[in-house]
Protein backbone atom coordinates (compact mmCIF):
# COMPACT_ATOMS: atom_id res chain seq x y z
CA UNK A 1 0.00 0.00 0.00
CA UNK A 2 1.15 3.41 -0.75
CA UNK A 3 0.02 6.95 0.50
CA UNK A 4 -0.63 9.00 -2.47
CA UNK A 5 -1.89 12.40 -0.53
CA UNK A 6 -0.56 12.56 2.66
CA UNK A 7 -2.92 14.10 5.48
CA UNK A 8 -5.07 15.71 2.68
CA UNK A 9 -7.57 16.39 5.22
CA UNK A 10 -8.35 15.81 8.95
CA UNK A 11 -11.97 14.48 9.80
CA UNK A 12 -13.82 15.08 12.58
CA UNK A 13 -15.20 11.92 14.81
CA UNK A 14 -18.28 12.43 13.90
CA UNK A 15 -17.28 12.24 10.62
CA UNK A 16 -15.64 9.44 10.30
CA UNK A 17 -18.43 7.79 12.74
CA UNK A 18 -21.01 8.97 10.01
CA UNK A 19 -18.96 7.54 7.17
CA UNK A 20 -18.27 4.24 8.67
CA UNK A 21 -22.58 4.14 9.63
CA UNK A 22 -23.14 4.10 5.75
CA UNK A 23 -20.77 1.78 5.51
CA UNK A 24 -22.21 -0.58 7.88
CA UNK A 25 -25.77 -0.10 6.33
CA UNK A 26 -24.38 -0.77 2.50
CA UNK A 27 -24.37 3.14 1.62
CA UNK A 28 -20.71 3.04 0.39
CA UNK A 29 -19.87 2.71 -3.28
CA UNK A 30 -16.99 0.33 -1.84
CA UNK A 31 -16.88 -2.82 -3.94
CA UNK A 32 -16.03 -5.93 -2.07
CA UNK A 33 -12.93 -6.82 -1.85
CA UNK A 34 -10.80 -9.62 -0.94
CA UNK A 35 -9.99 -7.77 2.53
CA UNK A 36 -13.63 -7.23 3.06
CA UNK A 37 -13.85 -9.55 6.45
CA UNK A 38 -10.77 -7.00 8.23
CA UNK A 39 -12.68 -4.10 7.16
CA UNK A 40 -15.91 -5.47 8.54
CA UNK A 41 -13.68 -5.87 12.11
CA UNK A 42 -12.26 -2.47 11.54
CA UNK A 43 -15.80 -0.51 10.73
CA UNK A 44 -17.51 -2.71 13.47
CA UNK A 45 -14.88 -2.25 16.50
CA UNK A 46 -14.44 2.05 15.43
CA UNK A 47 -18.02 2.41 14.87
CA UNK A 48 -18.45 0.76 18.66
CA UNK A 49 -15.84 2.85 20.10
CA UNK A 50 -17.54 5.87 18.36
CA UNK A 51 -21.02 5.11 19.73
CA UNK A 52 -18.88 5.87 23.29
CA UNK A 53 -18.21 9.08 22.75
CA UNK A 54 -20.40 12.35 22.46
CA UNK A 55 -19.72 12.46 18.52
CA UNK A 56 -22.85 10.62 18.31
CA UNK A 57 -24.86 13.81 19.60
CA UNK A 58 -23.35 16.37 16.60
CA UNK A 59 -24.22 17.59 13.81
CA UNK A 60 -23.14 19.37 10.95
CA UNK A 61 -24.76 22.18 12.25
CA UNK A 62 -23.36 21.54 15.69
CA UNK A 63 -19.83 21.47 14.93
CA UNK A 64 -20.54 24.91 12.27
CA UNK A 65 -21.51 26.83 15.22
CA UNK A 66 -19.19 25.40 17.27
CA UNK A 67 -16.72 26.54 15.05
CA UNK A 68 -17.69 30.11 14.71
CA UNK A 69 -17.83 30.39 18.45
CA UNK A 70 -13.47 29.39 18.20
CA UNK A 71 -12.85 32.30 15.82
CA UNK A 72 -11.79 34.74 18.15
CA UNK A 73 -9.19 32.69 19.68
CA UNK A 74 -7.14 31.95 16.91
CA UNK A 75 -6.38 28.54 17.10
CA UNK A 76 -4.68 25.93 14.83
CA UNK A 77 -7.20 23.82 12.71
CA UNK A 78 -5.72 20.73 14.77
CA UNK A 79 -6.69 22.37 17.74
CA UNK A 80 -10.04 23.08 17.07
CA UNK A 81 -10.67 19.56 15.70
CA UNK A 82 -9.34 18.00 19.58
CA UNK A 83 -11.64 20.52 21.23
CA UNK A 84 -14.27 19.32 18.71
CA UNK A 85 -13.34 15.46 19.33
CA UNK A 86 -12.46 15.59 23.08
CA UNK A 87 -14.90 17.98 24.23
CA UNK A 88 -12.44 19.06 27.47
CA UNK A 89 -14.12 20.03 30.37
CA UNK A 90 -11.16 21.35 32.97
CA UNK A 91 -8.56 23.82 31.87
CA UNK A 92 -5.79 20.89 31.77
CA UNK A 93 -7.41 18.95 29.28
CA UNK A 94 -7.32 22.97 27.27
CA UNK A 95 -3.80 23.50 28.25
CA UNK A 96 -3.07 19.78 26.59
CA UNK A 97 -4.92 20.77 23.42
CA UNK A 98 -4.04 24.02 22.85
CA UNK A 99 -0.08 24.82 22.03
CA UNK A 100 2.16 26.78 24.27
CA UNK A 101 -1.57 27.96 25.79
CA UNK A 102 0.33 29.76 28.39
CA UNK A 103 1.41 32.32 25.77
CA UNK A 104 -1.53 32.53 23.39
CA UNK A 105 -4.28 32.49 26.12
CA UNK A 106 -5.12 33.91 29.35
CA UNK A 107 -6.96 32.25 31.93
CA UNK A 108 -10.27 33.93 31.40
CA UNK A 109 -9.93 33.09 27.29
CA UNK A 110 -9.50 29.19 28.77
CA UNK A 111 -12.66 29.50 30.89
CA UNK A 112 -14.52 31.40 28.01
CA UNK A 113 -13.10 28.09 25.97
CA UNK A 114 -14.41 25.55 28.37
CA UNK A 115 -17.73 27.57 28.39
CA UNK A 116 -17.85 27.57 24.69
CA UNK A 117 -17.42 23.89 24.31
CA UNK A 118 -20.31 23.17 27.08
CA UNK A 119 -22.35 25.44 25.08
CA UNK A 120 -22.39 24.09 21.36
CA UNK A 121 -20.67 20.79 22.16
CA UNK A 122 -23.80 18.52 22.93
CA UNK A 123 -23.12 15.48 25.73
CA UNK A 124 -21.06 15.76 28.82
CA UNK A 125 -23.19 14.14 31.28
CA UNK A 126 -25.16 11.90 28.84
CA UNK A 127 -21.96 10.70 27.31
CA UNK A 128 -21.98 7.59 29.88
CA UNK A 129 -25.76 6.78 28.48
CA UNK A 130 -25.19 7.26 25.16
CA UNK A 131 -22.60 4.18 25.10
CA UNK A 132 -24.95 2.02 27.08
CA UNK A 133 -27.67 2.66 24.30
CA UNK A 134 -25.71 2.37 21.77
CA UNK A 135 -23.81 -0.99 22.99
CA UNK A 136 -27.52 -2.43 23.26
CA UNK A 137 -28.59 -1.23 19.67
CA UNK A 138 -27.66 -4.22 16.68
CA UNK A 139 -25.20 -4.33 14.13
CA UNK A 140 -26.31 -5.45 10.51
Amino acid sequence: MEVIQDNAAMLSNYEVFSLLQDIQHGKSQEKPGKHQEQLSTIVYETTKHLGNTTCVHQTPEVIQNFMEALKPYKLTKAEKLQLLNHRPVSAVEIQLIVEESEERLTEEQIEELLLVVEKYLPGGEQEEEVGEEYQQMEYH
